[in-house]
């Protein structure tokens, strides 16, 4: 029997150098102008999860039907996202997609879901660096999580390495064929350097 898991969008961060809210950038989604985060939403819905939520303001078009938790520790990074929907999850696992990942494919998020089990997440690593913020954490990572932020310790590369010495987490090497759909965008030339042609934007299951 698989673990429960809850799918979280975290688009609750200030977006001060793309100068705009990049959850509402506008993407090619089925052929028609979409907002960033509606794509993504349906991305993890697609995984079929025990629940989602979205982490940050309530913005317009959300759907009733998803839980929107603004961050219970404002002004404390990503960190402070990734334990608030801790705190809101009721499954085994919480699966953490960033907004600003717009090339992430519900494959590679399923593959990451394949490696995880009850009481053990998987963080991608990526040319040596980990992903924390497209990842799967085991619920009982609340606890350093909440540490953490009581201590000020908010870099989440510092938070993943501690969660792999508690075994609280385990790695995935990210394929080089994988590798482009964690680029992410956090300035306006970032979105024109990167803009995918065709249908390499599209929704792909």
């Amino acid at each position: 029997m698989r673990p429960t898991f809850t799918a979280s969008l975290l688009a609750g961060g200030k977006s001060s150098r793309m100068r705009q809210d990049k959850a509402l950038l506008p993407v090619i989604w089925q052929g028609a102008p979409t907002p960033l985060w509606k794509r993504q939403l349906s991305v993890l819905e697609s995984l079929d999860p025990d629940e989602i939520l979205i982490s940050g303001p309530r913005k317009s078009g959300y759907p009733d039907s998803v839980m929107v938790t603004p961050d219970d520790w404002e002004g404390m990074g990503p960190l402070g996202g990734i334990a608030t929907c801790l705190t809101r999850t009721h499954s085994d696992l919480l699966l953490i997609l960033a907004v600003d990942l717009p090339f992430i494919q519900p494959v590679f998020l399923r593959t990451l879901l394949d490696h995880a089990k009850a009481g053990c997440g998987v963080i991608p690593v990526n040319r040596d660096r980990f992903e924390p913020l497209v990842a799967v954490y085991p619920r009982l990572a609340l606890r350093p999580a909440l540490e953490n932020l009581e201590k000020g310790d908010l870099v989440l590369q510092q938070f993943a390495d501690r969660l792999l010495g508690e075994k609280l987490l385990v790695t995935y090497r990210v394929e080089a064929s994988e590798g482009f759909q964690l680029q992410n965008w956090n300035t306006p030339e970032d979105v024109l350097n990167r803009e995918i042609r065709n249908s390499d934007f599209g929704f792909r299951i």
